[in-house]
């Protein structure tokens, strides 16, 4: 008997955590991350959710003679604000797992 109590007791701990880790993806879904290269001549702003928002870029980066270095800003910017969602959702969800790795849940 002792034992199913414990069991009861990890299941409840479980779907609380499960409930938690739900409402910060919704909270996810509304953060706004920026990544920049280029020393802030070309942002890219995701969603939590690593949706591409927006992507700015400043006038005097256009230089019709070398669009190759306008898109590896693009690139740059791009991949440093997936990185940055990365981490945010890993601090955020990870408070609810304390350590744990959870297949799926990052």
């Amino acid at each position: 008997m002792r034992g199913g109590g414990n069991m009861q007791q990890m299941m409840k701990q479980m779907q609380k955590m499960q409930k938690k880790m739900a409402e910060e993806q919704e909270k996810l879904k509304e953060e706004r991350i920026e990544g920049t290269a280029g020393g802030g001549m070309v942002t890219v702003v995701v969603s939590g959710h690593k949706e591409v928002l927006d992507v700015i870029i400043k006038e005097e980066v256009v230089d019709p003679e070398d669009i190759e270095m306008l898109q590896d800003l693009v690139l740059a910017a791009t991949n440093d604000a997936l990185t940055k969602a990365d981490d945010v959702t890993a601090q955020r969800l990870g408070q609810h797992t304390k350590g744990l790795n959870i297949p799926g849940m990052m």
